[in-house]
């Protein structure tokens, strides 16, 4: 074997690793730049394979890495949690002194809120006693009160907070941000939506990739499991090992190549390749990211028992572990749609999440991520400061509950470079509608993709002869909201 020396005397550093130790430094460099994305094998390079969640620099320097979406799926009411309205109290059960505005059905008098609020840490900002754990780090929140979306009804509000488009086919928050920035961990999908018991209402489509290479979908795991081959199907191939699906892959890959020859590039191919590569990967990680049975008895109990607080220590992990974006849906359907029954429901709600996005921010800061990890909390939209009337299969005609509200609603940031301790924006004072410093969805969006980096007026991906746009031709960042 011949040996390239440099000026006579020295080795090329590659050549230093590959002759130290009987060339085992090179391996320990092969392992480090295939999780990297930076190698890949023979069969792959012949079939022109490149992993495109490789990670990738944003537009300008920022701290945060990974987001955590924490989503109250079904509306939950922002006088009863973080935007507390006293005139309620005034005029419950009467007649409020302003028209009640529009919404998707017919409401009444004055709903005051069953809860007591109180304040807390050195900001003084006033949280429901239903979040009482959250609320022992608000200095650590920025709580928006003035957030408002476009229509009162749940299909076209999911969309529009997961994907910037309440009608057409666009491409999820997730997406965009997996697309923009790759993955730390290509053993693991980057994106993951967690919803026990099934789907949401508007199921796939709240994760979907749209135009965008199928690569950046969102990957739904049933967190209602707590079992990995439960939770994960087919993660475990119990016929053969590692090495002959190596084999059986390195032979697709051939035949991929063989195909792309012939017919060209192909997006749905090139998916699919990669679908099949993640899988044989997550072999190894997945298992272990998403036991939390690994965690020790203080971190468990931190978090509580639970559906909730198991798949909220998943987050957890998975951030940990280098994935990019985690959606932590409350459960099938829309749990927190309460048009009944309201002051039962939001505390039961509540109380199944709040010790543990508490512990989410205790666990977070003890392992240096906070800084790295943006969280949004909130739903699609808010409800009503008034009462919603009986009506024949709307609800049960309690006269107890709330209907839905996009005029006004709430949801909060943390972490990831958000400037904490302190309320933005106020709705009326009844809570029906944002009327200082108003905040639509597509600003949300823009101050998240600014928190994380991007310019989103530039992060953009050309389809159909068009540059498309996770805030499309809207958005504005706001900048009170950064640190």
């Amino acid at each position: 074997m011949s040996i390239n020396y440099s000026n006579d005397c020295s080795l090329t550093r590659r050549e230093l690793l590959r002759r130290s130790g009987m060339g085992f430094a090179m391996l320990g460099l092969a392992g480090v730049m295939q999780d990297s994305g930076r190698l890949v094998n023979a069969a792959e390079e012949n079939a022109g394979y490149q992993n495109p969640l490789a990670a990738k620099l944003p537009h300008f320097p920022v701290k945060a890495k990974r987001v955590i979406h924490i989503f109250c799926n079904g509306g939950p009411s922002h006088v009863d949690t973080f935007d507390p309205k006293p005139l309620l109290d005034k005029y419950n059960g009467k007649a409020l002194p302003t028209t009640n505005l529009p919404t998707e059905r017919k409401t009444g008098a004055a709903f005051a809120s069953p809860y007591k609020f109180q304040k807390y840490g050195q900001s003084g900002i006033e949280v429901s006693e239903i979040f009482s754990h959250t609320a022992q780090h608000i200095d650590d929140i920025a709580v928006i009160r003035s957030m408002h979306a476009d229509v009162p009804n749940h299909e076209p509000s999911l969309l529009l907070m997961n994907c910037g488009e309440s009608r057409l086919v666009r491409p999820s928050m997730g997406s965009w941000l997996t697309y923009g920035l790759g993955t730390d961990n290509l053993n693991l999908p980057g994106f993951i939506a967690m919803v026990p018991g099934g789907y949401p209402i508007q199921e796939t489509q709240n994760w979907q990739s749209a135009f965008l290479p199928g690569v950046y979908q969102g990957t739904y795991v049933n967190t209602q499991h707590a079992e990995i081959d439960k939770l994960i199907e087919n993660v475990r191939n119990k016929w053969l090992p590692d090495s002959a699906q190596r084999q059986q892959l390195d032979a697709l890959a051939a035949l991929n190549k063989h195909h792309r020859e012939q017919r060209g590039f192909d997006p749905a191919l090139d998916s699919r390749i990669h679908s099949f590569e993640l899988a044989y990967r997550m072999q190894r990680e997945a298992a272990e990211a998403f036991d939390v049975n690994r965690e020790t008895k203080q971190v468990l109990d931190s978090y509580g028992p639970g559906t909730q607080a198991r798949q909220i220590l998943i987050a957890r992990r998975l951030i940990e572990r280098g994935v990019r974006f985690v959606q932590v849906w409350h459960g099938e359907g829309q749990p927190w749609d309460n048009h009944d029954d309201i002051a039962d429901n939001h505390r039961r709600l509540a109380g199944q999440t709040d010790k543990a996005i508490a512990a989410l921010i205790t666990d977070l800061k003890r392992l240096g991520l906070f800084e790295e990890t943006l969280i949004l909390w909130g739903g699609e939209f808010g409800r009503t400061p008034t009462v919603e009337l009986p009506q024949a299969g709307a609800n049960a005609g309690k006269i107890n509950g709330r209907d839905h509200n996009h005029h006004g609603f709430t949801c909060w940031l943390a972490g990831g470079g958000v400037k904490g301790g302190q309320t933005y924006g106020a709705t009326d004072e009844f809570g029906f509608k944002a009327v200082e410093n108003p905040v639509h969805v597509h600003d949300l969006h823009a101050t998240m993709l600014r928190l994380m980096g991007f310019d989103h007026e530039k992060l953009t991906y050309r389809y159909a002869g068009r540059d498309f746009r996770l805030t499309d031709v809207h958005g504005k960042v706001i900048q009170d909201l950064i640190a």
